[in-house]
């Protein structure tokens, strides 16, 4: 033992003693050395109490010593960092790093809510079904604020995560997971055949539990043997090593998921360094070498600081040079069990007394120790334990019933071993109960997956070698590659047995330490009806969050089974599903966060409008500009205001590229498009446009635009800007699923073109000034046509539509000369007075004219809603027609487009407001609508709005109240036309 760390071995480990490491654990400073755990650095350091139990509070140690790990569970760094239920057994140590305890208050040694565990008769199964059902009126009040409070474990970092992380894809023939020997041999003999091979380890370094153990292969020490296996491995060109990756998923086609902790282990992550990266990792063959865990026994008070999982206790004694304790009992149901007796003894540990529950002990497992080191309690059993922060004596009962108390702080449990077969079930595969391995092992696998080593049941070193590399040679044969002659290390003698021993009857023996779930509580849940085992799960919450089974579901299925007087495989067990071990929601997010959740789009107009003093809104994914500023303006009101009176007096230009611009080519481009598009578009003639309205399948409208026929076989789409993607999508369906018979192809073209529009009484002025040697006439260019011309030594194309109620005209331009474009025209306007104009001015002229935008095109309206019925096509079929014909959808009363003005002029409408009979007390029953877009107009010197109103233009005349409870707005409204301003049509068509 080492000062300072009075539980360190002054020998032995793959620790680095050179390197010292200082770290914080509940505010107190401690040392451990490069290699170490947080687990094993506070072991070390005498510390024992690492954390609580989530329902009873009640004080617990290390169990495990790794991912499977109920107790330790640590709260990581502070600030931005701050992160929760890290088992410390998978914690690297380094220097600075900083953990606490969770789940207890004020302290972890004195935590008040350890009340709980005097209460836990209260807190029985199924306790908060029974008892937070009455009275109905204490839930908000009373149970919820408090289950709230006593929820989850550890605190979430309340600021921005400060880390990077990445997504990353590879393609192998064969994914080896798990970096033990069996995955090791496997590995070899796959890379030496030529194949490319992912080899995948949770750990942060290679060997598994040859990291762990004392057996030599080949004469050698195991960790010796190791470090030449993974030298060779590391030297192929077609082997990639994955250190501290866990695969914690297995989906179709051979597609799996993993998680590499690329600088979890550092204090904060080397500049352009992600702190985690998620593989997706697709391999023709997958080998699982995950190893196995070793389960516990039940029995009364084996959750106290102290008890711990024997083949964990070799874990600590071999890697770490950690002795966990000074006076060690055993109880083991298993030969492997008295390993650990052994490796205790070498390491100085007192072995107070071996319990083993099998009556006769082969004498070559007796021979592990030696004679008379100790007292051998065949056929016993453990009874008790004492102690309150940590294990002080144990009570134990030999094959006579004879009662002894030993006094003791380690008490090393081997109730067997559990293949880690996660991902073999992944797929809906179930596990088959092996009677001779008292385990679950994999049955039926998922194609392409094999299972190796202890993963199957084979929990010898020896068998574990052969095993995998059978794996690795039928996974060759399969994919062509010839298998190499690989002469296996020897390996020493080993001692397989064990008995089938789960329970030991008695008050509180925990099955799920971190849920306290008992064998009581199993036994209750199966006397009141839970006995699925699923149903059994989620009344006791065995098995749930963090653990997922891996230490406590056979136990506790083997209690469910005795108690429903069935057998272990006739119980079952629940579905496995990803992820393994719990995974950040960063991890998987990756760099799609913050504005890379979705990249922002800028036009090609967007550097130009900057230099122009514009404002931007997000519109979808793009920056769209707002108004453009101009001195001694006051405020955006005023930008908007004179933008807008420039538009219908003179002319204005506003960037509209963001628009969705779909071309559809080939002879069915025009049948499809009748097809999904209300109106015709098949008459369309080359040369001319058409709105164009676009239904849903249930008879909603989804999308308008307008549509250009370029020539007989090609057409030109424009859709709303937010939903350009969406109707990409629905062409592709529509033609894929619907029509696969026409010939027709789609091309996304919105970042082709930079589309302006220049709109106004003078806009064609303009257009004749930069286009002379084009007629721009009426006659020859009237509303709803386009043309293909050179304007500044461009070529471009013309379209006359009109957004605004104005004559207009948009020109669209090949994109790399957008910007340089509107110089030029900019130039050639200022003579007319041309204006720039942003979306907010656009949205006043299209309110004023009545058009329909995204307020009013939601989800919730059919053509009749917004007066566009008549675009209806009666002599064809079209996506949505018959549904669009349900009563009540073509009900007279359903809400419909109109018109509002208030009788003040002075007053302020607002989008949202709830339309209401003016004497009438605000309710859901008097509810007859809402606003859907509104603003103030320069031309009418009024707020204006749209809403949908009950009745619709049938309503027309009559006085309405724009009621707004939120914003404080209660305005009385005339009905009026939805069309405010030129309402004949005349501006537009000149």
């Amino acid at each position: 033992m080492t000062a300072g760390a009075p539980n360190r071995l002054a020998a032995g480990g793959l620790i680095d003693r050179e390197r010292p490491v200082a770290f914080r654990f509940d505010g107190r400073s401690y040392q451990g050395f490069q290699g170490d755990s947080l687990a094993s650095a506070l072991l070390a350091s005498g510390v024992r109490l690492m954390g609580r139990s989530f329902k009873h509070h009640r004080p617990r140690g290390v169990w495990g010593a790794g991912s499977e790990e109920p107790n330790a569970l640590m709260e990581l760094r502070t600030g931005a960092r701050r992160e929760p239920n890290t088992r410390a057994t998978q914690i690297e140590l380094f220097d600075g790093l900083e953990a606490a305890s969770q789940n207890r208050w004020p302290s972890l040694k004195f935590d008040a809510m350890a009340v709980n565990s005097l209460l836990s008769p209260v807190f029985a199964a199924g306790f908060y079904y029974k008892t937070f059902m009455w009275p109905a009126s204490f839930w908000e009040k009373v149970y919820e604020p408090l289950i709230r409070r006593a929820a989850g474990l550890g605190r979430a970092a309340e600021a921005p995560d400060p880390d990077s992380y990445e997504r990353r894809r590879l393609f192998c023939d064969v994914l080896i997971v798990g970096g033990g020997a069996t995955g090791l041999i496997a590995a070899l003999a796959a890379g030496r055949a030529g194949a490319r091979v992912v080899l995948c380890e949770e750990e942060p370094i290679l060997g598994g539990r040859l990291n762990c153990e004392t057996e030599r292969l080949d004469g050698r020490p195991g960790s010796e043997w190791v470090r030449s296996m993974a030298d060779e491995l590391a030297a192929l060109d077609n082997v990639t090593l994955l250190t501290r990756t866990t695969v914690f998923g297995l989906f179709d086609h051979g597609v799996h998921s993993a998680l590499e902790r690329v600088a979890d282990h550092k204090p904060e992550p080397d500049p352009f360094e992600p702190r985690q990266r998620y593989w997706q990792i697709v391999a023709k063959r997958t080998i699982l070498a995950a190893g196995a865990i070793e389960r516990p026994i039940a029995f009364p008070g084996n959750d106290r600081p102290g008890v711990m999982s024997a083949a964990a206790v070799r874990v600590y004694l071999n890697r770490y040079a950690v002795a966990p304790g000074r006076r060690m009992v055993l109880f083991t149901a298993t030969d492997d069990g008295w390993r650990t007796a052994r490796d205790a003894l070498a390491a100085g540990i007192s072995l107070e007394a071996v319990v083993d529950v099998r009556p006769d002990v082969p004498d070559a497992v007796r021979a592990l120790i030696p004679a008379g080191s100790t007292r051998v309690l065949a056929g016993g059993r453990v009874t008790g334990t004492h102690g309150y922060l940590g294990l002080q004596a144990a009570d134990l009962v030999d094959a006579s019933g004879k009662s002894h108390r030993v006094d003791c702080d380690l008490l090393a449990v081997s109730g067997g071993w559990n293949p880690t077969l996660h991902l073999t079930a992944h797929l809906g595969h179930k596990p088959r109960w092996d009677e001779s391995r008292a385990a679950f092992v994999p049955d039926a696998l998922p194609p392409g997956l094999s299972a190796a080593g202890a993963a199957r049941g084979a929990f010898t070193l020896g068998e574990c070698l052969s095993s995998g590399a059978e794996a690795a040679a039928a996974a060759l044969g399969d994919l062509g590659y010839p298998s190499p002659n690989l002469p296996l290390p020897k390996t020493e003698r080993e001692a397989g047995g064990l008995a089938a021993f789960f329970a030991v009857p008695g008050k509180k023996a925990y099955l799920d330490f971190q849920h306290d779930v008992t064998a009581d509580d199993v036994a209750l849940a199966a006397r009141e009806g839970f006995r699925s085992v699923e149903h059994a799960k989620r009344y006791t919450t065995m098995g749930m969050a963090t653990d997922q089974g891996k230490t406590s579901s056979v136990a506790g299925l083997a209690v469910l089974a005795e108690a429903t007087a069935r057998t272990i495989a006739q119980t079952g067990t629940t579905v496995f599903r990803p992820p393994y071990t719990p995974v950040a929601i960063g991890a998987i997010a990756g760099s799609h966060r913050g504005r890379h959740f979705r990249p922002t789009r800028t036009t090609p107009l967007h550097d130009w409008a900057c230099a122009n003093g514009a404002s931007f809104v997000e519109v979808g994914p793009w920056l769209r500009a707002e108004w453009y500023a101009r001195p001694g303006e006051k405020g955006w009101r005023d930008s908007v205001d004179r933008e807008a009176l420039a538009v219908r007096a003179g002319v204005g230009v506003c960037d509209v590229s963001t628009l969705g611009k779909i071309e559809a080519v080939g002879p069915g481009a025009a049948a499809l498009l009748d097809f999904v598009y209300a109106n015709t578009m098949s008459s369309l003639k080359p040369g001319r446009l058409r709105y164009g309205l676009m239904l849903r399948e249930d008879g909603f409208v989804m999308d308008d635009g307008v549509v250009a026929r370029l020539a007989e076989d090609r057409f030109f789409i424009t859709t709303t800007t937010a939903n350009a993607g969406k109707v990409m999508q629905h062409l592709e369906f529509c033609h894929q699923v619907h029509r696969p018979d026409l010939d027709v192809s789609f091309l996304s073209v919105t970042d082709r073109w930079a589309q302006m529009s220049i709109a106004g009484p003078r806009s064609r002025d303009l257009l004749a000034s930069i286009a002379p040697g084009t007629d721009v006439s009426d006659a020859a260019m009237p509303h709803m046509s386009m043309l293909e011309t050179v304007i500044f030594g461009v070529p471009v194309r013309l379209y006359r539509m009109s957004f605004s109620g104005e004559r207009a005209y948009e020109i669209g331009v090949p994109a790399d000369l957008g910007h340089a474009f509107m110089e030029r025209l900019m130039e050639a306007g200022a003579p007319f007075g041309l204006t720039p104009y942003g979306t907010e001015a656009l949205g006043v002229l299209r309110i004023e004219k009545g058009h329909v935008g995204g307020g009013e095109i939601n989800g919730q309206t059919t053509a009749g809603d917004l007066g566009l019925g008549g675009m209806m096509a009666k002599g064809k079929d079209f996506i949505g027609r018959a549904l669009a014909g349900r009563p009540a959808l073509v009900d007279p009363m359903r809400p419909g487009l109109v018109g509002l003005k208030p009788k003040d002029p002075a007053a302020t409408l607002r989008a949202g407001s709830h339309l209401l009979p003016p004497d009438v007390a605000p309710s859901i029953e008097a509810d007859q609508g809402y606003v859907t877009s509104a603003c103030f107009s320069p031309t009418l010197s009024s707020s204006i709005a749209l809403a949908l109103m009950r009745g619709g233009r049938t309503r027309i005349g009559e006085t309405v109240r724009a009621f707004d409870p939120v914003r404080g707005g209660d305005v009385l409204c005339d009905v009026v036309h939805p069309v405010f301003v030129d309402p004949e049509g005349g501006r537009a068509r000149g």
